[in-house]
């Protein structure tokens, strides 16, 4: 189960807080909460102790899940009256009598103050209860965990390993391209199979990734097509996940007769490569009809198979043909390399008898390189022998483990985290295999269940969970790291499918992930996804009897025929809910009743492009902190009351509008990050941004209409980035005389601290306006300049860019010259220029008239070629 640490010391630290201290004392309640903190406190001190005991005490096991449920719904009745807090202030702010009151519903004093009298004193009689009960297993007070190895912080500019960087598999890849590159000849079919086979964690995937991105194999083949299979072998989803893998559209709402048409099509007279990555059945009908629809393609097509289970490979393996691939352990020196690439910041050479430990640790871990690289990573840093020697001698070495399992290892590695990681990690598995996470998404996720913990109130939360993403990055719980936009706090990255199984493991009692075969929801379920479900083919109506306790929903992205009724019928049944997922859901039209859902942290509606209104009560959301609109591309207007949303820090939005003038999205004060797209007729944005000044992320993208930005965004004091894509009608140029004096603070001295600056395919653009650059003279550190064909200057103010790292341009071609002075941008690590052919000429060693400009630069690439110099 996920443990039962932290919950307690969340509830604590709700306890401690002030917010509602006033709300306290008016509901007589004061006293019975003290109790309660001093009950949870002594259970708290004993709490580690039972952790570690529980595997070998069913009752004490019971007794910690009793205090965590007792936990979980404690919050819950906390949270009624941070709700109630966040509402008296709204209406304390706003000061508009009657009518305010009206919108937000009747609020009986005295029914509230008894009702939470009532739900208070019963949460503390549980405890009381709870307490009494842990003297029967012999606990010992303990607050500090003695099984973690590496108890200081770490760096989160520590290196991740890439997939680039994959150790002693060389001979393995050459041999399997060979395999791919043989003809089919003597083979009765034009297909045929390549399976991959060995344990888990051997890194068969990754090997496949090499062999698919080899230059050979992409000349060799016409197409190249990869999906991940995973448990769930539905011919279904297999032909969607292959036809969006080739296409890139999401062809779910057809039926089955047109995907196979559309498959044959695709494949058809195509020598192909399709790689089928961790697949699981071992039905050999299912594969024989499956296998029927790729016999299209050319002569030497062939696929690609990765499995832990020879039966699979039996199974899927060409008969008379090619024969399975079994992938070895990893060689000990290839073991031990990858070990200390992952343990050492420093020169191994420097401590000679932790290498020694360090060998015998790479032995224990059988040639497995998930294994040696969550143990290195473990011990990264760390120079203190008793740490390398607890992992040596541990006892998950002496567990009977069974076949294919690393499980206790990386049980023993997620042991070692702090237990707010443990949650971060146990939460992911609400996610299907293979899914691929976006940070700022996942910190957003995480944010909405109260994952992320503040030290001071200089901190912001999603600098804080970018933390957690990279720490558990380094320690390997999450792999295949791609990076975005430049300079931007945001990737993708994926969770290996035994990391995914060992978050399911410790996280079971609490997350369900429905299947067809589910036959009801246990009480015990916080956290519920249909991700995998088809809710439009499958009756899961008779599992919502009790939906009380969930916190969270996730529906599927490839159901385009998702019922309307059974979504309703969700909401109305989950009254503690706290993240709606319905992107990409095909509903058309939002649910009235999510007004009540008032423990909302994160609605996400994206992707529905039938949605044309929202109700009026998603305005009575004041908890919610994240609201996804973005390709909602049919919605008309923004509820007005939009501006009672006081918690909201994220906001992606799609509207059909001209103008968001009378948006309210003015009045979001706690607006972090602002994205606005796909906007078709949108023309003016609103006065007074400035209002937005906590606001550190504004990107407007796809909106061709878009004549002006407001002057006052040169007052946007927290911004950090500013992103401007494809909006054809944009002029830069702020038009000042309509700026206006009526700015709620004063803007003397008030300006934006942008680091990154994107302005892409802005056609209007002819140069770089003043105000941009005046706004970020010491702090921008990125600025890319793309695709803007009429762009013909960079301003000689360029040069004042003191903390500038990285300039790209490309795309410009009227761009003919660089300005004088380019040499004092000392701090410039990187130009790139590309597609200007006047400014590339005039740029090339060592005879080009702007060569001695950037001379000093030490990464120069012009067209795609790195140039080096006696300089640089």
């Amino acid at each position: 189960m996920v443990e039962s640490y932290f919950p307690i010391e969340k509830l604590l630290e709700k306890l401690r807080g002030f917010a509602y201290k006033e709300l306290l004392l008016f509901c007589g309640v004061k006293n019975d909460l003290q109790k309660l903190e001093e009950t949870l406190t002594i259970v708290k001190s004993v709490v580690l102790d039972a952790e570690e005991k529980q595997a070998h005490n069913h009752r004490l096991s019971v007794w910690l899940g009793k205090l965590k449920d007792a936990c979980y719904d404690a919050e819950d009745v906390l949270d009624e009256f941070e709700v109630e807090v966040l509402r008296r202030q709204v209406m304390k702010q706003r000061s508009i009598g009657r009518k305010f009151r009206n919108f937000f519903g009747s609020s009986n004093p005295i029914a509230f103050r008894f009702r939470m009298g009532h739900q208070i004193k019963k949460i503390r009689e549980r405890f009381d209860e709870i307490a009494k009960l842990r003297g029967e297993f012999n606990l010992i007070e303990r607050l500090d965990d003695h099984r973690r190895v590496v108890h200081k912080e770490r760096e989160p500019t520590h290196s991740f390993v890439l997939s680039s960087d994959i150790i002693g598999r060389d001979k393995d890849r050459e041999k399997i391209i060979e395999l791919l590159m043989q003809a089919s000849s003597g083979e009765s079919e034009t297909v045929s199979v390549v399976p991959i086979v060995g344990l888990g964690g051997l890194g068969k995937t990754a090997l496949a990734k090499l062999v698919y991105n080899d230059q050979r194999v992409e000349e060799h083949f016409e197409l190249k097509i990869w999906i991940c299979v995973s448990e769930d072998f539905d011919e279904r989803q297999i032909m969607t996940k292959i036809i969006k893998s080739i296409t890139g559209q999401n062809q779910c709402d057809l039926d089955t007769d047109q995907l196979q048409r559309i498959l044959r099509d695709r494949l058809n007279g195509k020598r192909y490569l399709l790689v089928m990555d961790d697949v699981w059945n071992e039905d050999s009908e299912a594969w024989r009809k499956l296998k029927s629809l790729f016999l299209g393609g050319a002569n030497g097509s062939k696929i690609l198979v990765t499995t832990r289970s020879r039966k699979v490979a039996s199974i899927m393996g060409t008969r008379g043909g090619t024969t399975s691939y079994n992938l070895q352990g990893l060689p000990f020196e290839d073991c031990l390399s990858l070990f200390m690439k992952c343990a050492f910041k420093e020169e191994r050479d420097k401590h000679p008898n932790l290498v020694k430990i360090g060998e015998e640790i790479v032995k224990k871990c059988g040639g497995i390189p998930l294994a040696v690289r969550t143990l290195g990573s473990l011990l990264y840093c760390s120079t203190d022998e008793h740490d390398w020697e607890y992992v040596r001698d541990n006892e998950i070495w002496k567990l009977e483990q069974k076949a294919n399992d690393i499980l206790p290892v990386l049980r023993f590695s997620y042991d070692q985290l702090p237990p707010r990681l443990k949650q971060c990690v146990a939460y992911c598995c609400i996610f299907p295999k293979d899914f691929e996470f976006s940070s700022y998404a996942l910190v957003q996720f995480w944010m909405a269940h109260g994952l992320l913990q503040l030290h001071n109130n200089n901190e912001e939360l999603e600098d804080i969970g970018m933390r957690y993403v990279k720490e558990l990055l380094s320690r390997y719980f999450f792999q295949d790291l791609t990076f975005g936009m430049l300079g931007m706090e945001t990737f993708s990255f994926k969770m290996h499918d035994l990391m995914h199984d060992l978050a399911l493991l410790v996280a079971k009692d609490e997350f369900l992930v429905v299947n067809s075969d589910c036959q009801s929801i246990p009480k015990s379920v916080r956290h519920l996804s249909f991700a995998t479900a088809n809710a439009s083919r499958n009756d899961f109506s008779s599992l919502l009897s009790d939906l009380g306790r969930v916190r969270n929903i996730f529906f599927s992205t490839d159901d385009e025929k998702t019922s309307q009724s059974f979504v309703e019928s969700c909401i109305s049944k989950s009254q503690f809910l706290r993240v709606l997922d319905l992107n990409g859901s095909a509903i058309e039209v939002c649910p009235r009743k999510m007004g009540n859902l008032k423990h909302m942290r994160r609605l996400d509606l994206a992707g529905n492009s039938k949605i044309k209104k929202l109700p009026k009560s998603i305005c009575e959301l004041q908890s919610l902190q994240t609201l996804n609109l973005e390709g909602c591309l049919e919605l008309e207007e923004l509820p007005k009351d939009i501006r009672y949303l006081v918690s909201l820090r994220v906001l992606g939005l799609t509207t059909k509008q001209k103008s968001l003038q009378e948006s309210g999205i003015r009045s979001l004060s706690s607006l972090r990050w602002l994205s606005i797209s796909k906007c078709r007729n949108l023309e003016h944005l609103f006065e007074e941004i400035d209002q937005l000044s906590l606001l550190r992320t504004l990107l407007i993208a796809n909106c061709p209409r878009l004549i002006s930005l407001p002057p006052a965004i040169k007052y946007l004091s927290s911004l950090e980035t500013l992103m401007l894509w494809k909006c054809e009608s944009l002029d830069l140029n702020l038009n000042v005389e309509m700026e206006g004096e009526g700015s709620h603070h004063d803007r003397k001295n008030t300006r934006p601290h942008l680091r990154r600056v994107f302005v892409v395919e802005i056609t209007q653009l002819l140069e770089l306006p003043q105000w941009l650059l005046q706004c970020c003279t010491d702090t921008l550190r990125n600025l890319v300049i793309a695709d803007c064909p009429n762009f013909i200057a960079l301003p000689g103010s360029l040069k004042d860019l003191e903390a500038l790292e990285t300039l790209i341009i490309a795309g410009c071609p009227k761009l003919s010259s660089l300005p004088e002075d380019m040499h004092r941008l000392t701090t410039l690590k990187l130009l790139t220029i590309a597609e200007c052919p006047a400014l590339s000429e005039r740029c090339k060693p060592p005879t080009g008239e702007d060569w001695p400009k950037i001379a000093h630069i030490p990464q120069v690439y012009l067209d795609g070629e790195l140039i080096t110099s006696s300089d640089n």
